[in-house]
């Protein structure tokens, strides 16, 4: 049975591309929809920043026809400030809105906003009824399982969530508390999944970063879908591995130092297109790694390319990259 969101059709069982702060962008999630991510969303926008018209938070309203389905997701503490930020984005033109009630950074939940609200689930019930009521699309909300482990309401919060609206619910893991730290636990997550009066899409997410873990998990958590974040950064391939591996049970090996490549290069041109030569060089430099992770002796061509600003040298320096390893193992075989 095909996963809904409204009226978008994720088909069986979506793989969705996490908002990440600093790495979700329209270059990143480009190389991420070419590797299969059936859903993605924008970096996390503040709601005050749009308001203002802060000229960070518009750019990050910047939506491809490509990239569709795609939602915008807003994070705030002020009820009438994310009201107004849900109209703002709303002309951006997404698929769906979300609401972060998950972040864990200092300057977020300090301030009252992302993962704080889960402190404040009266507060959290009306702000998410505010942003419904203020938009025509779906919204979706993103959160997790409490503020610590005393604390662990997310079935309460899925609950009164459904009850005004949401169509959709991404859980991580893991606590407040826990930031990125020891081990994500689902089984909150199957618990709102058994749960009868839960009737929309439940998507998990925190530590899927390998193709056995995702099948396995799918089965033992029965969500409808997996959001998949850091294990992305360098690696887009990893949605066409799990779709591969649910389709045919079989692992397809990693891609070739070529595709490798091919996906950096195609990530600089992005880069480049959306913000600019000199932004665009700067803001790629943080991926070569990821890009080339596993690649023995790879430290100095890294260190060209996170100095270079060139973007020929870089072309070049890529160049070399390829004629160096051509001859080595696929990266699966490596690890």
């Amino acid at each position: 049975m095909s996963v809904k969101i409204g009226n978008i059709d994720l088909g069986e069982f979506p793989l969705l591309l996490a908002p990440m702060e600093d790495v979700s962008d329209p270059p990143f999630r480009y190389v991420c929809k070419q590797g299969g991510a059936d859903l993605m969303y924008t970096e996390f926008i503040s709601s005050e920043g749009l308001i203002r018209d802060a000229a960070k938070s518009r750019k990050k309203l910047d939506i491809f026809e490509y990239e569709r389905p795609i939602g915008i997701q807003i994070f705030g503490s002020d009820i009438e400030s994310m009201r107004e930020a849900t109209e703002i984005a709303t002309l951006a033109g997404p698929d769906l809105m979300d609401i972060n009630y998950g972040c864990p950074v200092k300057n977020v939940a300090c301030r009252g906003a992302g993962s704080a609200l889960l402190q404040d689930i009266d507060k959290m019930v009306k702000m998410t009824a505010a942003v419904v009521k203020a938009t025509h699309l779906p919204v979706t909300v993103k959160t997790r399982l409490g503020w610590d482990d005393n604390t662990k309401n997310i079935e309460e919060v899925a609950e009164r969530l459904q009850d005004i609206g949401i169509q959709a619910l991404t859980v991580h893991g893991r606590t407040r508390a826990q930031l990125y730290k020891g081990e994500a636990d689902w089984t909150l997550i199957r618990e709102i999944k058994r749960n009868p009066r839960i009737k929309i899409p439940i998507f998990g997410n925190g530590d899927v970063d390998s193709v056995e873990k995702a099948a396995n998990w799918r089965m033992e958590y029965e969500v409808d879908g997996i959001m998949i974040g850091r294990a992305a950064i360098g690696y887009p391939w990893i949605f066409r591995e799990v779709k591969h591996f649910f389709k045919t049970g079989e692992i397809l090996p990693g891609p070739t130092l070529e595709e490798r490549i091919i996906a950096c290069r195609t990530h600089l041109d992005k880069s480049i297109e959306w913000k600019g030569p000199k932004v665009g060089v700067f803001e790629m430099r943080r991926h070569y790694a990821n890009y080339f992770k596993g690649l023995p002796d790879f430290k100095p061509y890294r260190m060209l390319l996170v100095k270079e600003e060139n973007i020929e040298t870089i072309h070049q320096i890529l160049d070399e990259v390829a004629e160096k390893y051509e001859h080595i193992l696929p990266f699966s075989e490596m690890a």
